[in-house]
């Protein structure tokens, strides 16, 4: 297969990409037009929950393909009502609306607190998040989030977002007024860096919010579906929150998400929230095949096992090359670099004969790491003797 640079051109220019097109991947290993083949520790960002292609989802996709595509969302459908049941049923939520992507979730959950701040807060509509969050690319989630600049890229700005400090409570009181109804926060921060909030932050989170008559919203689009050990990583803190939003790793590589909330929270009217694909019951079909994955017995504990692997194996490497540790939960974590050359890292781990790897540099400072919750032992041993390899050529 030869690039196709005509194709390319006619695609807009929203990123770099490289010059290379992946054509086939399966389980935690990618394949590019010249038949060169990538250890894949980034799976599209955390989307991947099962890695390329499994078996079990490709089977659900084509059964449900060949038997109904797209009723309308006016209807109900099987897969979206067991989808639905399945998250309720293993969560502190009680309704379910589907959508496509994280942003259009977090978009949903601002709409929703909005309006339960309509009804019971006389009002009240501002929104706390925090300092380097991230929520997404739509006008109102691009305002919602922390980082630098994106507030004003397309100005106006969507009013109504106060930004708090990550793991200080006084930071969050201090913003706290009438017209305040809820703070939204990622229990690990992404893309500002894989910053996890500290369970005892989260725990003062929920009593402030009693305290003030506030909702509590979690967006668990990196961090849910089992990314940091447990199925959804509110759930470290041992508190409940109001509303959660899900996408990424709950369609294993399809256009899924979802808005939950709990039954006091659930004030929309018809009309008020909709969506021409939500529910779709090829994508809610995917989603039902990996949360059936997810909750099996022993699965949840092989993640672990694979995270701790990862921990132990990225702490040994900052230890050798004299870096400043690791961090993060389950299998989203960061290598933290002692100056600023992941970039140069990820690029060399790319170009990297006979075989490349495929990294993630969110800071110049540090490398994230979202492989497959199913990545086996041997792969994960690949992934950090490689990533020796290239730390020693880079820093040459």
């Amino acid at each position: 297969m030869q690039f196709d640079q005509v194709g390319a051109n006619a695609l807009m220019e929203i990123t770099s990409r490289p010059d290379l097109v992946f054509v086939r991947g399966q389980g935690s290993w990618l394949e590019d037009h010249n038949g060169k083949r990538y250890l894949d520790m980034i799976q599209g960002w955390a989307v991947n929950t099962l890695g390329h292609s499994p078996k079990n989802v490709v089977e659900a996709m084509c059964k449900q393909a060949a038997e109904l595509m797209n009723p309308s969302p006016a209807f109900y459908n099987a897969p979206m009502m067991e989808l639905a049941k399945l998250i309720t049923q293993n969560s502190c939520f009680d309704r379910v609306f589907f959508a496509n992507s994280g942003g259009e979730a977090n978009e949903g959950a601002i709409k929703l607190a909005r309006k339960w701040g309509q009804k019971n807060r006389k009002g009240a509509f501002k929104i706390i998040t925090f300092d380097h969050s991230f929520h997404g690319r739509t006008l109102a989630t691009m305002s919602a989030s922390g980082k630098a600049g994106w507030d004003t890229i397309f100005a106006p700005q969507v009013d109504g977002f106060p930004k708090a400090k990550l793991n200080d409570i006084d930071s969050v009181r201090a913003l706290v007024d009438e017209t305040t109804v809820a703070v939204m926060l990622e229990p690990i921060q992404g893309e500002g860096g894989v910053i996890p909030a500290d369970p005892a932050f989260m725990q003062a989170l929920r009593a402030l919010c009693d305290e003030k008559g506030l909702l509590l919203i979690v967006d668990e689009v990196q961090s849910g579906m089992g990314r940091t050990g447990v199925l959804f990583a509110y759930q470290h803190s041992g508190i409940e929150p109001d509303i959660m939003t899900l996408a990424k790793g709950i369609g294993a590589g399809v256009p899924l998400a979802a808005l939950c909330a709990k039954e006091s929270v659930s004030c929309f009217e018809h009309g008020d929230q909709g969506g021409t694909y939500n529910g779709n019951p090829v994508m809610t079909a995917v989603g039902v095949e990996v949360m059936k994955t997810l909750t099996a017995p022993g699965f949840m504990e092989s993640v672990n096992e694979r995270a701790q692997q990862l921990s132990d194996g990225l702490i040994a490497l900052s230890n050798k090359w004299g870096f400043k540790g690791e961090r993060g939960q389950g299998l989203l974590r960061a290598l933290i670099l002692d100056n600023e050359d992941g970039p140069a890292i990820v690029a060399a781990a790319r170009d990297r004969d006979p075989e490349g790897m495929l990294l993630n540099s969110p800071r110049p400072n540090l490398l994230r790491f979202m492989p497959a919750l199913n990545i086996s032992e041997s792969d994960l041993d690949t992934c950090l003797q490689i990533l020796d390899e290239l730390i020693a050529q880079v820093r040459a």
